[in-house]
């Protein structure tokens, strides 16, 4: 009798400390936000990875609760079909061309890639990083480098920026924030402004059955506060307007 009250005594303390089984709120969130939002908040469970993937896995069930995208297409059409709350901007961000330290292409500008013959790694076209950089090259009119340069397609700019890193592509089309945290490794060169696509960040809380709203709703004024921009700023972020 004894061992049996004190174990459900035990019980009963552990579910006072868990209201409810409750678990840890779950964010998918965009390659680029994986050293950003951890330093905002330890407490959620994060899954980051390509925008449009995530999309889809939300769109087919998966135990979202939060969801950041590098670009606004991927949020507003889970807004469209009602599995998220309408989107907020966030944060920006700006494209640049990555290189490692040793420089083997010898590239000094985004223009000596018009002469070919190098490695180059880009985000494929249905990631938001691959859209940004088909649309600044379109604008430079430099598309023909996509032909012209041996070219690695990747499903995430995190990808993009390691392949640079190790040596394993003469350069790489990634975002500013990614090229930040591999600067021991790599050089950024800059791209100009007026070729730069707006690159805007959104976040909604997701529509599901069980999905923790009011945990999400905190998540998001954190994220959009004096805190969360704090963060975003330490880690390269651009931020929009108050309001």
């Amino acid at each position: 009798m004894r061992r049996t009250t004190l174990a459900t005594v035990l019980a009963a303390a552990l579910a006072l400390a868990v209201p409810g089984g409750a678990q840890a709120l779950t964010v998918y969130a965009a390659t680029s936000l994986s050293n950003a939002f951890p330093a905002l908040d330890k407490g959620p469970t994060y899954s980051f990875g390509g925008s449009n993937t995530l999309q889809l896995q939300i769109e087919k069930g998966a135990p979202a609760d939060v969801f950041a995208s590098a670009s606004p297409p991927e949020a507003q059409a889970l807004f469209r079909e009602g599995l998220c709350t309408r989107p907020v901007t966030f944060a920006i961000n700006r494209l640049v061309l990555l290189i490692p330290n040793s420089n083997p292409g010898n590239i000094t500008s985004v223009y000596s890639l018009r002469s070919g013959g190098r490695r180059l790694s880009i985000g494929t076209a249905g990631v938001p990083i691959g859209a940004y950089t088909r649309s600044l090259l379109r604008r430079m009119r430099l598309s023909s480098i996509l032909s012209s340069n041996t070219v690695s397609q990747q499903t995430n700019v995190g990808q993009v920026s390691s392949q640079v890193a190790l040596g394993a592509a003469d350069a790489g089309f990634v975002y500013y924030t990614d090229g930040l945290a591999v600067k021991d490794r790599t050089k950024m060169i800059s791209l100009p402004k007026w070729a730069q696509p707006p690159v805007r960040y959104q976040v909604c809380a997701v529509r599901r059955s069980g999905a923790d709203t009011r945990g999400a709703q905190a998540f998001i004024k954190k994220l959009t506060g004096r805190a969360g921009r704090a963060a975003l700023r330490g880690y390269g972020f651009g931020l929009p307007p108050r309001g």
